[in-house]
């Protein structure tokens, strides 16, 4: 009767409540333990004291300590390491990759957005910046140690996250190195702060003499100028977006690339084997897959 089929929908809701919660117990739990090559990697959970100040790095020293090993598919980029690790309050990150750098980071600088996201990982900053339009109350209380309001509206939270961590950079200027920032959580939620926060990368190479990383669940965008060598694998799938060349070729890609007038152009190219070269005279940003 009624009640039969009353209790028999009410058990099938609970079902479904117990499998969610399983289901994402078992998500979280998978962020914390990954497959990488068939090795077993045990994630730490990153808890430092509350009274930790920004780590002081010198760039371009080969002091930097602590530094997770070269992650398959990030090439050259991943060597060395990262001087900070800024998170951004776009979509959080779900891949291998963007966890595993976020998980090591030594200088985590989280947008105020971002804040509520990370601390539901486990994951201490090293600092919070930004207006603080959006952290509540008693999360601008928890961190004000390391809490840094920027009321300016001239730059966006990832410009004043950047120059925040820029301000605290120890440089060797003897090297002329530039510090390598990675940026994650980057993309995602509103389309015009992705291409905002992408663009940015090339302003940050030029204005700030950052080496910029951009990753994402998908990939990673590095801003270049000149005539570079690029790691890769066969079939990775890569895109120039030209800047400012007027001079644009290259070396070990699927179709040859020249000087693109439209941001489409130069988008779904393919590497051949485990490197290319882009020649150029001028500034423009490079788009790989990830291999995992």
């Amino acid at each position: 009767g009624a009640d039969g089929i009353l209790s028999c929908s009410i058990l099938l809701g609970r079902f479904y409540l117990l499998s969610y919660s399983v289901r994402k117990e078992m998500l979280f739990k998978s962020y914390q333990a990954v497959i990488i090559n068939k090795e077993r990697i045990s994630y730490p959970v990153r808890t430092p004291s509350l009274t930790t100040p920004l780590c002081p790095m010198t760039v371009g020293s080969g002091e930097e300590q602590g530094n997770p090993p070269p992650l398959e598919g990030l090439g050259e980029v991943f060597e060395g390491g990262f001087s900070s690790v800024i998170l951004a309050a776009g979509d959080f990150p779900t891949h291998v990759l963007p966890l595993h750098i976020l998980r090591t980071a030594e200088n985590l600088i989280v947008c105020d957005g971002a804040l509520e996201d990370l601390l539901e990982y486990d994951i201490e900053p090293t600092a919070v910046v930004g207006d603080g339009d959006s952290l509540s109350e008693e999360l601008k209380q928890r961190y004000a140690h390391i809490y840094h309001p920027i009321s300016e509206q001239e730059f966006n939270d990832l410009t004043k996250a950047t120059l925040f961590a820029r301000s605290h950079l120890k440089m060797d200027a003897s090297t002329h190195t530039r510090p390598r920032f990675c940026y994650l959580g980057a993309t995602g939620k509103r389309e015009d702060h992705t291409l905002g926060n992408i663009s940015l990368m090339l302003y940050y190479y030029r204005q700030l003499a950052i080496d910029p990383v951009m990753v994402t669940d998908y990939g990673y965008f590095v801003a270049a100028s000149g005539t570079t060598r690029f790691d890769s694998f066969p079939g990775q799938q890569v895109s120039i977006f030209n800047a400012t060349c007027k001079e644009l070729s290259s070396n070990g890609l699927k179709w040859d690339i020249y000087p693109f007038t439209e941001l489409w152009q130069g988008t779904l190219n393919e590497a051949l084997s485990n490197e290319f070269t882009i020649q150029a005279d001028g500034d423009y940003l490079i788009y790989r897959t990830h291999k995992i």
